[in-house]
């Protein structure tokens, strides 16, 4: 394929193009995704992730200009919500990245949740995929930033960033049963406001809970519009990279992951079968029958895949 091998020659065009194919599940894609698979090497990626407004889109922005300081070739995927309208991706994170997208070493994508639930894209692994073969040191995943249900980034990145800020109040015991439990690395932003020291300790308090920890996340401060505690955030994250390395565990992230990824494809192609093999008007007949107590949920359950099993 023309496109993969411009790919591989490092061709930035042939990495957005081949991006919108996946994205789009265009004809062809599954083949270009198995051949992709071959010629990863390993990039490392990074999950931004944590409430909406916490200014990931700003200390994503930093973390990227400390990466490139340090020579790496950088990719990033910034998922947003999905224009009901054109599908595509409303808040464009691009915009705020203007400077960095002259940078021939950074590749920056805004990809739309197109209603996938868990506050990524269903191209997003695809998407990884591609960046690695493009040559990225680093590939950073910056989160929709929706709530509790926004755990995909910790079966899809190496190291999880959760982003916090001051002023969250009570709000901050109503997240930690979900995504706070999900942070490798924690970092308090707009840590320049009134109640940011307050939100560091409840974060660390909260940490502290638990005794068992093979790596403790550690907590900093920063403020994203300065640049102030990028350093730290930065080697926090390598901190957490060095543990994973060490300890092996990082062989495991990404069994997980490919884990995740085959379960995943199996669900959407039995998704697809069901809806070539069962109308919607006969769906929608099959649902009101269980509404009306003819059928259970289970027996309509055992007679679908039955179909798809022949």
């Amino acid at each position: 394929m023309e496109l993969l091998e411009r790919l591989l020659k490092g061709e930035k065009t042939a990495c957005a193009r081949l991006i919108s194919i996946v994205e789009n599940e265009s004809p062809g894609y599954v083949e270009l995704l198995k051949e992709l698979h071959k010629h990863t090497k390993g990039a490392y990626v990074i999950g931004i992730t944590g409430p909406p407004g916490a200014g990931k889109s700003t200390l994503t922005d930093k973390l990227i200009k400390k990466l490139r300081e340090k020579g790496k070739k950088v990719g990033v995927i910034a998922i947003d919500p999905t224009s009901p309208f054109t599908k595509g991706a409303i808040l464009g994170d691009r915009i705020r990245m203007v400077d960095l997208s002259v940078d021939k070493d950074v590749f920056i994508r805004s990809m739309g949740t197109r209603g996938h639930l868990g506050g990524l894209s269903r191209a997003t692994q695809g998407a990884i995929k591609i960046l690695d073969v493009y040559g990225c040191d680093y590939i950073i995943v910056e989160t929709v930033g929706v709530g509790q249900s926004e755990v995909d980034i910790v079966k899809t990145a190496d190291t999880v960033v959760m982003v916090m800020v001051p002023g969250l109040g009570d709000d901050i015991q109503a997240i930690k049963a979900g995504v706070m439990e999900i942070g490798d690395v924690f970092v308090v932003n707009k840590s320049d406001k009134d109640g940011a020291k307050k939100t560091f300790r409840e974060v660390e308090i909260m940490l502290d809970f638990k005794k068992d920890w093979k790596f403790r996340p550690p907590v900093s401060m920063a403020i994203g519009e300065t640049g102030q505690g990028i350093a730290e955030l930065f080697d926090n994250i390598e901190l957490h990279r060095a543990y994973l390395e060490t300890s092996e565990e990082i062989i495991s992230k990404k069994i997980n992951r490919n884990k995740a990824e085959i379960k995943e494809i199996v669900h959407d192609n039995i998704e697809k079968k069901i809806s070539l093999l069962i109308s919607e008007d006969s769906m929608s007949k099959i649902l009101m029958d269980t509404v009306n107590n003819e059928i259970d949920p289970y027996s309509v359950a055992e007679k679908i895949l039955s179909k798809i099993l022949l």
